[in-house]
């Protein structure tokens, strides 16, 4: 497929909605936040774009040149996994490990960027995982000249040095969070010196930055409607390209930790379905140690540890709960994003947890079979896959599976050498501390 296929619009899952999303709370009043609320975080364009209600958002063309740097992405047929798994089910994958960062991520960096750099902003700051969004942004941030701070993850910032390499590689500035560059963070490390660290904990520092420092936005990789929306230029090409290859789906598959991945693959043939077109059986694949759609409750909470957003409501473990440090740092996150969380609310949507090392054994699996290192995040879909092609083996069906493949795992091979060495272990995480967290979810009487 050419780059004249590049779509030239996002698709807006919000406008085929059967019941309307939950509107965000503001922390104070209770109500819903309207867009002065969200103004000293983001640009007046990405605010419009949380709330539209339209099918479809174009694509500025400076975002559209920027994509065809690496879109359309492949979809490729998985014959050699398929021959190795001896399943009747026939296997595809998008791939977005394509893209100059690796993964999905630019997909909504690249907007972002643009739309502050419209409104003359100078200086964005943010909070990454694994480092595919905080490497992203950083991207983006190079081509617009736009000044980027990232805090990673405390885990993940000590596992994979190289993401924060590539970072300060694109100009942006990497610091371990929690950090004691602000009150959040410092108050983190005074209860535990030696924390891990949470996507929470980093949305906590990095919004506490964006709200004092009148010069500098705030850019999340995920869980937002407009991240999320940005994401759909994947499920948009896949539709199209699975079209060429004479298929339609039955069962997607993708991984999720805030959702914006599997939300891009997802939306547009959810949203066909829900405009009359076929039934697709679409699956959630989240870490077993993180289990936000599976064992979190679905209320109105804080998108951070330190309760300086919106109220949304979402499947959450609680803002205060604090997941193990296992690999797949991109999924270590608290809630899952309200649009995904509302979808499996509607029963459009299944979910399913795995632990890391059967996640690690089918990442490898795949690789044999397929030549591609998926990152560990990717891991969780590749798995998903597995399993619903043996059950179609198990049952003598021969469905159409999709799933996506986020991003390539070369920059996580020191999880790769731990599993080799028998190093890797399924963490879980502590039964106690979460029904403490979920008990200290905000009580919001609309509910």
């Amino acid at each position: 497929m050419g780059e004249e296929r590049i779509p030239k619009a996002w698709y807006n899952i919000m406008a085929d909605l059967p019941v309307p999303l939950p509107p965000p709370l503001h922390p104070g009043t209770l109500q819903p936040v309207g867009p002065d609320d969200l103004a000293p975080l983001f640009p007046m364009a990405l605010i419009m774009q949380e709330v539209a209600q339209d099918r479809y958002i174009d694509i500025p063309k400076p975002v559209n040149d920027i994509y065809r740097m690496w879109r359309p992405t492949p979809l490729y047929r998985a014959y050699g996994l398929e021959k190795a798994l001896g399943t009747t089910a026939k296997i595809y994958y998008k791939y977005e490990g394509v893209s100059p960062a690796g993964s999905h991520k630019p997909n909504t960096a690249v907007p972002q960027a643009f739309y502050n750099k419209q409104e003359g902003i100078t200086k964005l700051v943010t909070e990454t995982g694994a480092g595919q969004w905080g490497s992203s942004l950083a991207m983006a941030g190079a081509m617009f000249g736009i000044d980027v701070k990232v805090f990673q993850v405390g885990v993940s910032f000590r596992q994979k040095p190289y993401r924060k390499a590539i970072m300060e590689l694109y100009g942006a500035q990497c610091v371990s969070s929690p950090s004691t560059e602000t009150n959040a963070g410092r108050s983190i490390l005074a209860k535990d010196p030696h924390s891990n660290g949470s996507l929470g904990i980093a949305i906590s520092e990095a919004v506490e930055v964006a709200a004092t420092n009148p010069d500098t936005k705030y850019a999340l990789g995920s869980v937002l409607n407009h991240v999320l929306m940005h994401q759909t230029v994947i499920g948009i090409e896949a539709i199209e390209q699975m079209a060429m290859a004479g298929a339609y789906p039955d069962v997607i598959v993708g991984c999720t930790g805030g959702g914006s991945n599997f939300a891009g693959l997802t939306f547009p043939f959810i949203g066909a379905q829900l405009r009359g077109g076929k039934k697709v059986k679409v699956i959630a694949a989240e870490p077993a140690a993180c289990p936000s759609l599976t064992r979190g409750k679905y209320a109105y909470d804080f998108g951070d540890t330190s309760h300086m957003t919106p109220l949304v409501k979402m499947h959450t473990l609680g803002s205060a709960f604090m997941p193990p440090g296992f690999h797949a740092g991109g999924l270590r996150y608290h809630g899952m994003a309200p649009l995904v969380s509302h979808l499996k609310e509607l029963g459009l949507i299944e979910a399913e947890a795995y632990g890391q090392v059967a996640c690690f054994e089918a990442g490898v699996l795949f690789a044999k079979a397929e030549g591609i290192v998926p990152a560990p995040e990717a891991n969780h879909a590749v798995k998903g896959a597995i399993e619903a092609a043996l059950k179609a083996k198990r049952d003598g069906t021969s469905p159409t599976i999709l799933f996506g493949l986020c991003g390539h795992g070369h920059f996580d091979m020191q999880a790769y050498m731990d599993y080799a060495a028998g190093k890797l272990e399924d963490k879980s995480y502590d039964e106690q501390a979460l029904q403490a967290s979920l008990a200290d979810l905000p009580k919001i009487a609309a509910e």
